[in-house]
Parts: structure tokens; C-alpha cells; sequence
């Protein structure tokens, strides 16, 4: 079914500029120098010049991610480094602390100027970039203006309207990955305490898929490995990631690697700057000398959604190879930990060559030549990120990955195991702490004992699912703990719908962004601390802890007088609104502000492996969660681990179409952009898109910088169309295409979710591209 021409007007409206006014023609020239070095300190530079924080930049790297004494990065999940490295730091997470740090202020007259239907009219760009929020405001629907609201009255307004619901779970409770780990418990608490999980998150949308293939597998929603295995092991691998933009300070464990001459194999359907060649910022005799390091020995490049076919090459390489070399399988530890190997196997060998080849869009002799690197080391990581995991088979694949793991017994032992990268600093953390909408019966039995409520057991809703219900009117209030959720979430038209038909959002937030002009009938924006701040209360200088993506429990204190004297912690802000909505609760909602230590010391009697938390998490570096797998404890069906036997999906595109999958750009942290330049890929001044296949844009008489109308088909048959984008040619295989979020999150039909994970599938769109009509 095609859309009509309404459909597009809709689509053409939500389609808002998201990056600055470009102020120059776009250019594109590929990209050849090494990642990290030079660049990065040059953008650096001009990024803290332009923001005005020459004095505050520098005075806060210096505090950024020190054991104990420093603010944790609120950037990306990677884990601090274990050596002591006095700058372990990178240029996204430079730029996210700075923009937290502007002195500019969105404060009552800022708003009292610009009305809501002006600034739905601002770029995304132009709306985070005013500065920060300094006092709560509250919706006026007469004047179409944000006004100011005392602290007081926003709560009452927040719990009065929690009350007057017909049911509990007519509201929605998002968290975005920044909360830290004591505000993530107080909100579980008081969501479970007024009756509901609907508790949806940003995992919900990224990394969802690993969580369920590593509890189906393995018995735990994590992986398995520390850095220090990362600094042990003979080889990586590493599968849809762009590690010198999601996680850069990942390039030093990379370079490390290869220094000391392990085997690094970055798999991706892009070959992005982290998999060539790196300068590491922090080793001055490399800058001075401008020396530097390959961060890679062997590169492939996939089809979008080809990486299950590609693994299930390897492992059927090494089973083919162990009938003449009984080495290439740890039989040993296949007999003593495992369940289903020989299904497996035979799963394998019923698997022909010419369908791997074809699925992955690699060759058998590079899949060999893959394969051989794996069965030559004696340990091996697996590392993977949102290019497995947002596809509709994204858990099978994962689960894939642990599959080729045990072949040859790398797991429980150093230098091995899987590694999946979280994004946001402390999403890890969230589920962690209780933010789950499939909550454990085991953690809300030990949640009731503890915390003496009555927490609900039916499942709540997820991301997806609340977008559903809110467009339904079954959910009324929807609040948002940071996150951008209305660029963040898929069919971008669909999302604005779903927040409008609200009674009440409620966005807890540091900077005005895209969620506060897309809003329900009644709207609330409640001004939060960032990391990087001072958290006083009554009991003296706070600290909330995070967890990184290797289950590292560590505190974060900030430095800096808050932006504004009227902002509130995240924990004080859920307690006012907890306390406003559950007049008559026991829960100690005030006595528990005034000291962190005492959420902490709730939260070791709840959570498993939290015990003795104030304790540990003083300790340097904190403390790592214990991972029962590591131990090679399985709590699964079986009590071993167990092998998967998903037959391969059909990934290839249908012929006319392509599989697109949407990505960040450099300069650019989840929703926030901070210019219109994509520097390791080339891009000056564009942001409105696609990369293609050179063959693919000769078929359709498409050259360098012609506009393309881009055009999805979900599997409900519905279309969704961006008019105008720009076509540019990159080393990308056969039938893929690749463009930029939140833009392209228009094409992403909110039903294009996947049935394994419910994630939406925003890394294998189906897409037409032609000429600009």
C-alpha cells in the first residue's frame, strides 16, 4: 500500500532540521588519517571556544573519570581505565561535558519570548543549544508558553494527576541511560509502589536483544569479560561497532592489542576509522611524532544483517577443521558446560557454503581466513554493539556469538568471553537497578520484603508498546527521566501523535531539546543537576554511582557549582514527585535525599551482587558486579550453557531494494548534534543523506550529491518517504545503504519491531532510493 499524499505532507513536517544551519556548500572527501590524535584535540579545541568554556573544559578533564575524586563521563559505558591513566578521556566525551558546562541559560524570559509553536519550529540544533534549563516550567495552553512553576506545585501537579487515574498503568515511566544508579532505584520504587512496570528505556531501543540471547544462552543479561581480559586476550573481535564514535576511549585497548601483537578483526558493513589506524591522545611521544597505531589486522565488511551467516561460517569452519584436528574444539569443556552441542553441529553441517556466502555477502576463502584467526588464538573476545542487535533477528545472532564462544571453551577463563558495548554512561546500570518492564519474580520478592510494598507482577510496557498505548489514550501520563525520547523513537510522526494525545508528559531534562515542544495537553519540564555538578543535600556533598558496560560499580561526584539555584538532583526530583503521588507511603522518600548512603544501603539488601555497596563502591575503581557465568555458573533450563539452533534468515535484499540501516555521525551523541560534520567520514556541512553502494547508484542513474527520494516499506505494507536527501558514494557492500539518526528515524514504521526482542529494527530497513522527483 502506498502512502497518500497526507502521509508525506506528515512526514515532510516532522522531518526538522536536527544539526546547525549549514554555513558552507557540503563537501565529501574520504576519510584517510588515522582516528583519535591531531583531530580530535583540534575539535576539541575549537568545540570549547565556541562554547565558551577555555577555563571550565580543561579544570573538568582533569576530573573526568577519576577513581573516586572525579564526575564519571556522562557520555558512553566504557569502563575507566585500570592502570591509572590520568587522562582517560576522548573527544565526544570532552564535548558532552562542555555542552553540559555552557554558560548559556534557558531561564523565564527565554520563554517568556519564544512560544511552543516557534520553537517546534527551531532546529534540534538550535533548541539544546540555548543553554540550560534553570527552573521548572509549566505549560500554559492559553498563551502557548512555558511558565514558571514552584518545585511545590509541579510535584502536586505530577501526583494529583498520578492519583486521579482510573489505573496505574494508564502511565508510562521512561529512563534514558544518564541516571545514576540511586535515582534509577527511587524511580523503580515509586513506580512499582503506585502499581505498574511500565517502566520502558532506552535498552528497549539498543540493546534489548543482547540481554535476552545472554540470559537464554548463559543465564546472564551481561557479558562476561572486564578490561583487563580485553588487555589479555589473542584476539578480537569486533562486530557493528563504530568505536571512534560510540565508544572512543576504546581505541586505546585496540591499538594496546595490537602493540602487543594480538589479532584485531573488525566486522562491519562500513570499514569506519577505528578499524585502520589510531593516534592516541594521551601518548604524548605518538602525538609529538604524530606515530600511528593500526588498530586492526584483518577487515570485513558484511552485509547489513549478514553478521549471523558470517558466524555461522566460522563455526562451521572450526567443526570442519576438527575432524583432522581434534585441537580446534575444547571437547572438554563442551562436555562438562554445554547442552544441545551436537544439534548444533549438525545444524552446521546441513548449513551450505553457497547459502552462508550469499546470506553474509562474504566469500568462503575470507570467512576461512576469519575462522582460522579464531581457531589460532587461544582466547578470544567477542565485542558487538547496535549493527547485530537492531535487526529482527538480532537475539538469534547474539546468541550466535556465544555458539562460536564455546566451541572453543572462551568463556570463564582470562582474556575470554562476550563483550557486548553499551552506549549511554549508565544503561547498563538502569536494568541493573530495577528499570525493567519484565521484572524478576526473585527481585520483586526481594523488593517487597525489603522495601515492604506490593510491587505488581504482571509485565508493563515497553518503548514500543508504550507508543502504542499512548496513541490508544490507554496510557495518559508519560515521564521521561532525560533522553530525547521524541527524536529517539522510531516513526517519528507516529511518536509526536502518541506525546500530544497525553494528559500530562512530564520531561526531567538538563537542556531545552525536541520532548519539551512536543508535548501532551498539560506539560511539565523539570530542571535536573548534570554529572558535572555539586549534588548538596542536607547531609553534605552527594556522589551517585553507575555501572560501565563490564558490570564496574563506581562513584561520581561532581565538581562544578550547579547552572542554576534552582535546580534539584534526579533523586530529589523523583522522591517530590513519589511523595506528591503516594501521600501516605512509609517509604522514606525525604530521609533517603537528604543521604545517599542510605538509598545505597536499600539497595544492597534488594539487588543481587550489591551487598556491603557503600563499602565497595569507595573502594578504587569501585567494584565489579560477579557475573555467574564467569564462573561458569549457568543459570539456565539445563544449568549449562546452552547452544542455540536458529536456522539463517533471508537478509538479501529483494531486487529493486536495499537494507538500510541509520547510524551517528562523529559529531554527535545519541539525539544531541553538535555540528553538521561527520569528520571521519568525510562530510562537511550535510546531514540529510545516504552512502551507497557506487554500483548501486549507477543502476539507479544517481551520481555524487544528487537528491534521492528514500522510501521504506514496512511489513504492514505502509510507506514512509524523506524527499531530497543526498546520494554519496562510500565503500559499503552491494544492496546496503546507510544514513544518519534521528533523521532517518521517520523511515522506521513503529510495527518494524523485532519479534525476538521488540526492538525497533532500525539497522535493516527495507528502502527504495530513485531520483529525486
Amino acid at each position: 500500500m502506498s502512502a497518500t499524499p497526507e502521509e508525506d505532507e506528515q512526514q515532510e513536517q516532522v522531518e526538522a532540521r536536527v544539526g546547525p544551519e549549514p554555513t558552507e556548500e557540503p563537501e565529501f572527501r574520504p576519510y584517510h588519517h588515522p582516528a583519535a590524535g591531531w583531530g580530535a584535540a583540534n575539535s576539541v579545541t575549537r568545540f570549547m571556544v565556541r562554547e565558551g568554556a577555555l577555563l571550565d573544559g580543561p579544570r573538568a578533564i582533569m576530573r573526568m573519570n577519576h577513581e573516586n575524586t572525579g564526575f564519571d563521563c556522562p557520555g558512553c559505558a566504557w569502563p575507566d581505565d585500570t592502570k591509572g591513566l590520568h587522562l582517560d578521556i576522548c573527544e565526544n566525551g570532552i564535548k558532552h561535558v562542555t555542552w553540559e558546562m555552557t554558560r548559556k541559560r534557558v531561564d523565564r524570559p527565554f520563554f517568556a519570548a519564544h512560544s511552543v509553536t516557534e520553537l517546534a519550529g527551531w532546529s534540534d540544533y538550535d533548541l539544546e543549544s540555548q543553554g540550560r534549563l534553570t527552573e521548572p516550567m509549566v505549560y500554559d495552553p492559553d498563551t502557548d508558553l512555558y511558565e514558571p512553576i514552584s518545585w511545590k506545585d509541579a510535584f502536586e501537579l505530577v501526583g494529583r494527576t498520578l492519583r486521579e487515574l482510573d489505573s496505574p498503568h494508564q502511565a508510562a515511566y521512561y529512563t534514558s541511560g544518564r541516571l545514576g544508579n540511586e535515582a534509577t532505584f527511587l524511580y523503580q520504587l515509586m513506580a512499582r509502589e503506585l502499581g505498574t512496570n511500565n517502566l520502558p528505556d532506552c535498552s528497549n531501543m539498543c540493546h534489548e536483544a543482547s540481554g535476552r540471547a545472554l540470559t537464554a544462552s548463559l543465564g546472564t543479561g551481561k557479558g562476561t569479560v572486564d578490561l583487563k581480559d580485553w588487555e589479555t586476550t589473542d584476539a578480537l573481535f569486533i562486530l557493528g561497532v563504530n568505536a571512534a564514535s560510540n565508544a572512543p576511549r576504546m581505541l586505546t585497548a585496540l591499538a594496546e592489542a595490537y602493540h602487543r601483537g594480538a589479532q584485531v578483526v573488525h566486522i562491519n558493513p562500513l570499514v569506519e576509522a577505528a578499524a585502520t589506524r589510531a593516534i592516541i591522545p594521551h601518548d604524548f611521544k605518538d602525538m609529538a611524532t604524530f606515530h600511528a597505531t593500526r588498530t586492526s589486522t584483518l577487515n570485513l565488511q558484511p552485509r547489513i544483517g549478514g553478521d549471523m551467516a558470517l558466524l555461522r561460517g566460522m563455526a562451521k569452519a572450526i567443526l570442519e577443521q576438527s575432524t583432522s584436528d581434534p585441537k580446534a574444539l575444547d571437547r572438554e569443556f563442551i562436555d562438562r558446560h554445554t547442552a544441545g552441542f551436537e544439534e548444533y553441529r549438525a545444524l552446521c553441517e546441513a548449513t551450505p557454503w553457497e547459502d552462508i556466502e550469499h546470506q553474509s555477502g562474504v566469500g568462503r576463502a575470507d570467512i576461512l581466513d576469519v575462522a582460522r584467526v579464531y581457531r589460532e588464538a587461544d582466547r578470544s573476545i567477542v565485542s558487538w554493539c547496535l549493527g547485530v542487535t537492531q535487526h529482527e533477528h538480532g537475539v538469534d545472532t547474539v546468541r550466535e556469538i556465544v555458539n562460536l564462544l564455546l566451541l572453543r571453551g572462551n568463556l570463564g577463563r582470562e582474556g575470554a568471553g562476550p563483550s557486548p558495548v553499551r552506549g549511554h554512561s549508565n544503561v547498563q546500570g538502569n536494568r541493573t537497578c530495577g528499570i525493567d518492564h519484565r521484572p524478576r519474580t526473585e527481585f520483586l520478592d526481594r523488593l517487597a520484603e525489603v522495601c515492604r510494598i506490593d510491587p505488581p507482577r504482571e509485565h508493563g510496557l515497553d518503548t514500543v508498546r508504550t507508543i502504542e498505548a499512548m496513541l490508544r489514550g490507554d496510557v495518559k501520563v508519560f515521564v521521561g527521566m532525560g533522553g530525547n525520547f521524541a527524536l529517539a523513537a522510531p516513526d517519528t510522526p507516529v511518536t509526536y501523535e502518541a506525546l500530544r494525545a497525553c494528559e500530562l508528559t512530564v520531561q526531567v531534562s538538563t537542556k531545552l531539546n525536541r520532548s519539551h515542544v512536543v508535548h501532551g495537553r498539560r506539560a511539565l519540564i523539570l530542571p535536573c543537576l548534570g554529572r558535572t555538578e555539586k549534588d548538596q543535600q542536607r547531609k553534605g556533598l552527594q556522589s551517585t554511582s553507575v555501572e560501565d558496560s563490564m558490570s564496574m560499580v563506581h562513584l561520581s561526584v561532581g565538581m562544578k557549582r550547579p547552572a542554576s539555584a534552582h535546580l534539584l538532583s534526579e533523586p530529589a526530583i523523583v522522591a517530590g514527585m513519589a511523595r506528591a503521588a503516594l501521600p501516605d507511603s512509609e517509604t522514606p522518600w525525604e530521609w533517603y535525599v537528604e543521604d545517599y548512603d542510605r538509598i545505597r544501603d536499600t539497595m544492597a539488601q534488594v539487588l543481587d551482587g550489591f551487598e556491603d555497596f557503600n563499602r565497595r563502591v569507595r573502594l578504587p575503581l569501585g567494584f565489579r558486579i560477579k557475573q555467574p557465568a564467569r564462573e561458569l555458573v549457568f543459570l539456565t533450563p539445563s544449568g549449562r550453557a546452552e547452544f542455540s539452533t536458529a536456522e539463517l534468515p533471508d537478509v538479501v535484499p529483494a531486487p529493486g531494494t536495499l537494507a538500510l540501516g541509520t547510524m551517528r555521525s562523529h559529531d554527535q551523541w545519541n539525539t544531541t548534534i553538535y555540528s553538521d560534520n561527520d569528520r571521519y567520514r568525510g562530510i562537511k556541512n550535510l546531514r540529510t543523506l545516504v552512502f551507497m553502494n557506487e554500483d548501486d547508484m549507477r543502476e539507479r542513474g544517481v551520481a555524487k550529491f544528487d537528491p534521492v527520494d528514500i522510501t521504506s516499506t514496512a511489513k504492514d505494507g505502509s510507506r514512509r518517504r524523506l524527499r531530497g536527501y543526498l546520494a554519496i558514494p562510500y565503500d559499503i557492500p552491494r544492496g546496503c545503504a546507510a544514513g544518519y539518526m534521528p533523521e532517518m528515524n521517520v523511515l522506521c514504521a513503529l510495527g518494524d519491531y523485532s519479534t525476538q526482542s521488540d526492538q525497533p529494527i532500525m539497522k535493516h530497513l527495507r528502502v527504495t532510493i530513485a531520483p529525486a522527483a
